[in-house]
């Protein structure tokens, strides 16, 4: 074990920084002697027993809330630092914490090490009382050493109590006094790490139980730990393998980690390894239940495999299962994705007929598939369904409403939606905008979209780059330059950030308007923000520039293009020669030169 602390020491030095080990001193514990009071009755000369002394300390220690300040003075000739007395008091207390406060009292007044034998009482006592903290700090205060049942106790209340770094450092005192822990303990510590998402430190333990020849005694419950290890570290395969390994071995883990496994696949698409998985469970009398199969289909429609999911359905009607209204509302889901509405039409009455009533999810999923299918009356009639059983009433369903509304062309009746809004109750918000002015933007109605970016700057919300972005690029195609200054330098004063591709979008648009110069700067204040130009955006500007016979900038910006690791398209490398050669310049050789060792 003493190994293991090279790697796992890092993360006891971070958290609270371990036990203080102070050096042991049992080889000189000063041993009190009782003298001439025995555990017995009265003595012979008539002063009271040790029994009968302890337990008058025990009341006051209970009824008195300071007692430390006077407790000398009650029994002004009695040595309290004997620990026969100790022991005495410890046994008709029964209460540790008491025990542990007169024990620190007593430990202040003498000299030495205090005694093994009180120390290993008070320490079982204190974890038995499920308080690792208290046991810990008695550690930390001695320099005592419990024996190896002490700490495996220990280190089990500290994992039930979830606190992994003492849990980890009772664990390693262990292996330290030269005693492997028992698998119970293993299973404890694993258990501990992965409650508190430290997997990692999981898969570390697991790799000493390997070093140390622990992992052949590995049970069913050790193989579900590092299974679950695995797959919460993203390892699915590994943890694959170890399932396997473990059946070999007859250790079956709990249900709950074939799940793992299944919904891991399941996100990553892998549906062999499923398929077995699946198969495994029955075989092993661990028959996979609605919810497994829930999971498999929800993976499928995710990865576009809408028809295996929906063959896995039939298959689970046609085995006497019964699917739940979350199975239908998945695969309606999906298929609506996909634009099958035939089949999600379908599903939607089967499960009306079996007695669901659709959900919000299933109705918007409903909509949204009749939008992306250009069905809008269906999209509308479904939607005042919706509204009729109690549902829709919510920003984020008006958004969808607007946004489909307005695609379609229905701008209209997406700005009646809009207005309809406030009248129900019913907050917008920033996409509520922004789908709004992209609407308008795609009808030309540019007036309306400023009107509505000034309308949410009043409210005190910024309008985002993608509504400023779509106002631009209908600018710049109507050659509306004073426009889009105005709009970019409104940008500017409200700290809006313009989209990498808006930027290109505008170059190319300045270029296209004749407004050369105006797209060079823009192309430098890019530059300026670290934002790479796409290579078209350069290509367009180089064939403007060479319109204008302006070479000297066409350098400039094949420098910081060839920077970039772009190349020339042969027709304008072409151009570029040509027009070097025509004008006959001083620079022309160099200009050449530059360009053929650029491209």
């Amino acid at each position: 074990m003493a190994g293991a602390r090279s790697s796992l020491a890092i993360f006891l030095r971070h958290n609270h920084g371990g036990f203080r080990r102070t050096p042991s001193s049992h080889g000189h514990v000063q041993r009190l002697s009782v003298g001439a009071v025995d555990g017995g009755g009265d003595r012979r000369d008539g002063t009271p027993s040790l029994s009968e002394i302890a337990e008058k300390v025990c009341k006051i220690t209970r009824a008195r809330p300071r007692w430390e300040a006077t407790l000398v003075s009650d029994f002004p000739s009695f040595d309290f630092s004997d620990p026969s007395f100790f022991r005495e008091l410890f046994r008709q207390q029964s209460n540790a914490f008491l025990s542990l406060r007169f024990f620190r009292w007593a430990a202040s007044r003498r000299d030495g090490a205090p005694d093994p034998g009180s120390c290993e009482l008070l320490f079982d006592a204190l974890v038995a009382a499920k308080s690792p903290g208290a046991a810990r700090s008695l550690l930390e205060t001695t320099g005592f050493s419990p024996g190896a049942d002490s700490l495996e106790r220990y280190v089990h209340c500290a994992c039930e109590g979830g606190q992994l770094e003492d849990a980890i450092d009772g664990f390693f005192k262990l292996g330290e006094s030269g005693v492997c822990p028992s698998i119970g303990t293993w299973n404890s510590v694993l258990k501990c790490c992965l409650e508190a998402r430290r997997s990692d430190l999981a898969l570390e333990l697991y790799e000493e139980m390997v070093k140390l020849g622990v992992a052949g005694e590995a049970n069913a419950e050790t193989i579900g730990h590092l299974i679950r290890a695995f797959c919460e570290g993203g390892n699915l395969l590994r943890g694959y393998e170890l399932l396997w390994q473990g059946i070999e071995s007859g250790l079956i883990p709990q249900y709950a980690t074939f799940i793992r496994l299944i919904s891991g696949f399941s996100r990553q698409g892998d549906y062999a390894k499923v398929s077995q998985i699946l198969h495994l469970m029955i075989v092993k009398d661990r028959a996979p239940d609605i919810f497994v199969y829930q999971e498999v289909i929800n993976g499928l429609c995710k990865n576009g495999r809408q028809l295996e999911a929906y063959r896995i359905f039939g298959d689970l009607k046609d085995r006497g299962y019964f699917p739940d209204r979350v199975m239908y509302a998945t695969l309606i889901h999906g298929f609506c994705n996909i634009g099958w509405m035939g089949e999600a039409r379908k599903l939607w009455f089967e499960m009306i007929r079996k007695g669901f009533v659709p959900n919000e999810r299933t109705y918007t999923s409903l909509i949204h598939g009749f939008f992306k299918s250009g069905k809008v009356e269906e999209a509308r009639k479904l939607f005042h369904e919706m509204c009729c059983e109690g549902h829709g009433e919510s920003t984020w369903v008006y958004n969808m409403m607007i946004s489909g509304l307005s695609l379609h062309g229905r701008l209209d009746e997406a700005v009646g939606m809009f207005e309809e809004m406030p009248q129900k109750g019913v907050a917008r918000n920033r996409i509520t905008y922004d789908t709004l002015v992209q609407g308008f933007c795609r009808e030309g109605k540019l007036t309306n979209s400023r009107d509505l970016l000034d309308e949410l700057s009043l409210q005190g919300v910024v309008p985002s780059s993608s509504s400023y972005a779509t106002l631009l690029e209908k600018l710049i195609e109507l050659g509306e330059l004073q426009e889009v200054k105005l709009l970019l330098s409104d940008m500017q004063n409200k700290g809006v950030e313009l989209l990498a591709g808006t930027w290109d979008q505008i170059v190319n648009g300045l270029c296209k308007w004749g407004f050369v110069t105006e797209a060079m700067e823009c192309l430098v204040d890019m530059l300026n923000r670290n934002i790479q130009p796409r290579k078209t955006t350069f290509d367009v500007l180089i064939q403007s520039l060479l319109q204008d016979d302006r070479l000297d900038d066409c350098v400039l910006v094949l420098d910081n293009m060839f920077r970039m690791g772009y190349i020339l398209e042969e027709g304008t490398c072409h151009a570029l020669v040509d027009k070097i050669c025509k004008q006959d310049s001083n620079s022309g050789e160099t200009c050449m030169a530059k360009i053929l060792e650029g491209n």
